[in-house]
């Protein structure tokens, strides 16, 4: 299957540089792949072959990193809507589509994941699915703890991850959304008394 070349762009972000690598589809682009490296050449791997392109081309922009700055500048939704394509079995396609309802500031385990999934049984599965996410940040499965609390695996090594987790816990409050129903809670942050 021939591929029309896919575009690649790499921008400073705090935990690193940030690769992401975008096809057009329908109009816009999607996301293939994308992690904190500046090597594309890392990333072409984990796209599943049915998509992997037969070229990339750098981009000096692409709209997709108004999402990561706006994500590293503190509002930490700004990724939820950019799209993202990815290719595998039933469970792993359902399993990602899952991982991006994983609210920011409220990581799960494995466990948890498993069941959010609907398969409580499966949680090899679902750390599976974590492992095999073309898609970081994107798709957040940095979100997923090991079930005894510790922080687990990361493609990307856990001090990406830390960072990750610490930057969603201070921004989440400010851009999260309460459930329906629920008393509106604000953000105060007033200075700590000195002598304290």
């Amino acid at each position: 299957m021939n591929h029309p070349p896919a575009h690649f762009a790499t921008v400073a972000t705090p935990p690193g540089p940030f690769t992401v690598v975008v096809c057009r589809s329908h109009g816009s682009d999607v996301v293939l792949a994308s992690g904190w490296t500046d090597d594309v050449s890392e990333l072409l791997p984990v796209v599943h072959r049915s998509l992997r392109p037969t070229w990339v081309e750098r981009a000096d922009d692409l709209p997709v990193l108004a999402a990561v700055a706006a994500y590293c500048e503190g509002d930490v939704t700004a990724i939820d809507a950019v799209p993202v394509l990815q290719r595998s079995g039933p469970f792993l396609e359902e399993a990602w589509e899952v991982l991006r309802t994983v609210p920011p500031g409220q990581p799960e385990t494995y466990s948890a994941f498993a069941a959010r999934c609907g398969r409580p049984a499966a949680v090899r599965a679902a750390a599976g699915a974590c492992s095999r996410n073309a898609a970081a940040l994107f798709v957040p499965c940095h979100r997923v703890l090991a079930t005894g609390g510790g922080l687990g695996g990361f493609r990307w090594g856990t001090t990406v991850k830390r960072w990750l987790l610490d930057h969603e816990a201070e921004h989440a409050t400010e851009h999260v959304a309460a459930p329906a129903g629920a008393p509106e809670l604000r953000l105060v942050r007033e200075p700590v008394p000195s002598g304290i």
